[in-house]
């Protein structure tokens, strides 16, 4: 068995091709008996169906599922701006011949509107004056908004608590877990991947808990990890072998203080196993080699954030779902008119994705650690760890023990952190879709058996398990649909996942990431170790070595254009608990008129308590000098990057 390398620091892909998938609904005669009657083609007609039309463009997308004009123009706006954004880390780039890193942390600072401009401080004649506020404005356009995370707080990235505080509260809340128990072992093949046994073990956690024993912390359940190790290592050697990416699998464990403060204890780094390496540990000798840790948890927790929990959760898994409502459910079906709403725009969303994000050479692959190898650790959490029911905030928190059953509580649930902002506002969000839901099925299925033998509802449910996600049919997870409650309880699920799940890992990617120093999306060299000639390099100038380590000017300046353009509202945004479009008034059934006017009051109740909660200075995440108010799950929204607000969709 070789050994492997790891550092220790202390203190399928399940797209589905519409045009594939929906044969024959384009005719004429599918679409006057499916589609809003329209019979007329978009496009040019097949060449071996002249009812059929072709694919406009590189993916195709049904008319019913296409940006309406408004949305178009901000998507529109928003790639322009992304562009200009970009300009003049572009330029200084193209200038520094390339690859030019952050020459100091002001030079970070000199990316944002209120930033340093260079010769600003400088006296001028009148007319020079002049010219030099124009350039200036023209400068302050093309550079970006202060990102929330460093708007009261400069140095907020540099912090433990905060680095420890945006696992509860940041753009990637979802991943955290109670630490049940000791050694902490891998379940990949040892013969490949090394010993499974950790370098974080028993007596190099204890060593750092200070207000009680390990035992007690175990009992009190005051120990967290965020496990990237097994996701990420099998990908190690493949990613570090693409040019200006350097990478290890982590672990990171935490302890929630007497003071009900997360920190962090310790940071294992993993490199895959070699004939040269040797197993064993390094602990932190300096702050630099601590903040140097810290950094390279980011692009990790980033990969995982972007590619398994944000596109393959809330973006492609949703597909099935959308397809097979078009595809069996008719128009005027109930479970049509309830889901469309929550379903509208992905798929022209996850074309436009295709087309630009995760296209080989596309943002993702040029600005994430994995690179072209994306996708392929997208298609193996699909495969080892995608369940349906797991989407379902109480079953999520329970699995990763940050909830405890508890029949009191309205959610089924009590957290194992109070003040842990994602769950908190999200059981309230989950809590009223259950509730419309309920009300809704039982509404509509109130005779025995009816939704057993309503045969386009479970036409429906059979495609999205046998075709949608094929792979994973005979999976014993997957819910029945026989009776009432297993049908609100799918619903639930849906909208809540296009709903309040997308919102709150999607909206907050400027706001949190639009820093490169407080999350780097990758690195760019490993750590030194004493007797290579980078340690000494770095003990010589830590602060340079560790700005050389980062994204250089203009790779972050390009994130972080993607992130605002992604984490921005449209101005017709449809939020969760408003009115559609088009109206609610496609019934003239009071009953279902006062249950969604029920669901609008609760919403704009739970907007009132997040409110109140990010002005209680008990709550630590979301509260206090310095710290972003937690407004992710925050229903409503004005137009731009606002950090809150929930679409009913996934439209962005």
């Amino acid at each position: 068995m070789r050994e492997s390398m790891t550092t220790l620091f202390t203190t399928t892909w399940a797209v589905l091709t519409v045009a594939k998938i929906w044969p024959g609904r384009f005719s004429a005669a599918a679409m006057n008996s499916h589609f809003h009657g329209a019979a007329e083609l978009d496009g040019p007609p097949t060449e071996t169906d002249q009812l059929c039309e072709s694919r406009l463009g590189s993916f195709y997308v049904p008319r019913d599922e296409a940006f309406e004009e408004a949305k178009q123009s901000a998507l529109e706006a928003a790639q322009l701006r992304a562009l200009l954004r970009n300009l003049i880390p572009a330029a200084s780039d193209f200038l520094a011949g390339g690859g030019a890193p952050f020459a100091s942390f002001s030079e970070v600072d000199a990316l944002y509107s209120d930033g340093f401009l260079m010769g600003e401080d400088e006296p001028k004649w009148f007319a020079h004056q002049i010219l030099a506020n124009i350039w200036n404005s023209w400068q302050r356009m093309m550079r970006f908004d202060t990102p929330a995370v460093i708007k009261g707080d400069r140095f907020s990235w540099l912090r433990d608590g905060e680095f420890a505080r945006q696992m509860l509260a940041g753009v990637n809340p979802v991943n955290i877990e109670l630490l049940r128990e000791l050694p902490i072992s891998s379940k990949l093949d040892p013969d490949v991947y090394g010993p499974p046994e950790s370098a974080l073990t028993k007596e190099v956690i204890e060593r750092d808990l200070l207000e009680m024993s390990l035992e007690e912390a175990f009992e009190e359940k005051r120990l967290f990890i965020l496990d990237h190790h097994d996701q990420i290592l099998p990908f190690v050697n493949k990613m570090n072998s693409l040019p200006g990416i350097k990478t290890y699998a982590s672990r990171t464990v935490f302890y929630l203080s007497n003071a009900g403060v997360l920190r962090p204890l310790a940071i294992e780094l993993s490199l895959p196993p070699t004939s040269s390496s040797s197993a064993g540990s390094k602990h932190a000798t300096t702050q630099w080699m601590w903040k140097l840790a810290k950094a390279h948890v980011w692009p990790n927790d980033a990969s995982i954030h972007q590619i398994v929990n944000h596109l393959l959760r809330t973006h492609v898994c949703t597909e099935p779902y959308i397809i097979a409502m078009h595809r069996q459910l008719s128009v005027m079906h109930p479970i049509y008119k309830l889901l469309y709403p929550h379903m509208r725009y992905t798929l022209a969303v996850n074309a436009f994705a295709r087309k630009n994000l995760i296209s080989g050479g596309g943002i993702i692959e040029a600005s994430y650690s994995p690179g072209k190898y994306a996708m392929g650790l997208s298609s193996a959490a699909y495969k080892t760890m995608w369940r349906f029911d797991m989407d379902a905030l109480p079953a999520d928190l329970l699995q990763r023990g940050m909830a405890v059953q508890d029949p009191c509580m309205p959610s089924g649930v009590k957290l194992v952190i109070e003040d842990y902002p994602y769950a908190s506002d999200g059981l309230l969000i989950w809590q009223a879709i259950k509730e419309l839901a309920e009300a809704y099925v039982e509404h509509f299925y109130c005779e025995p058996n009816s939704v057993k033998s309503d045969l386009e509802l479970q036409a429906w449910w059979d495609e999205i398990l046998n075709i949608g996600h094929a792979d994973k049919r005979n999976e014993p997870w997957w819910p029945k649909l026989h009776t009432n409650e297993d049908l609100s309880s799918i619903l639930t699920t849906m909208i809540w996942t296009t709903s309040g799940q997308h919102a709150a890992i999607n909206f907050g990617q400027y706001p949190f990431g639009g820093c490169p120093l407080n999350r780097p999306t990758f690195m760019r060299r490993l750590i030194p170790q004493e007797g290579e000639p980078d340690y000494e390099k770095f003990k010589l100038n830590p602060e340079e070595f560790f700005l050389s380590s980062l994204p250089t000017r203009y790779q972050a300046s390009k994130v972080m254009a993607t992130q605002e353009s992604v984490s921005s509202h449209s101005p017709d945004e449809e939020y969760l608990g408003k009115p559609n479009s088009s109206g609610n008034h496609w019934t003239n059934d009071e009953d279902i008129q006062n249950l969604y006017s029920k669901f609008a009051d609760q919403l704009e109740a739970i907007e009132k308590m997040i409110n109140l909660r990010n002005k209680d200075i008990q709550l630590q995440n979301r509260c206090g000098a310095g710290v972003p108010p937690y407004e992710l799950l925050h229903p409503t929204s004005g137009p731009g990057v606002t950090g809150r607000g929930i679409p009913k969709s996934v439209s962005a």
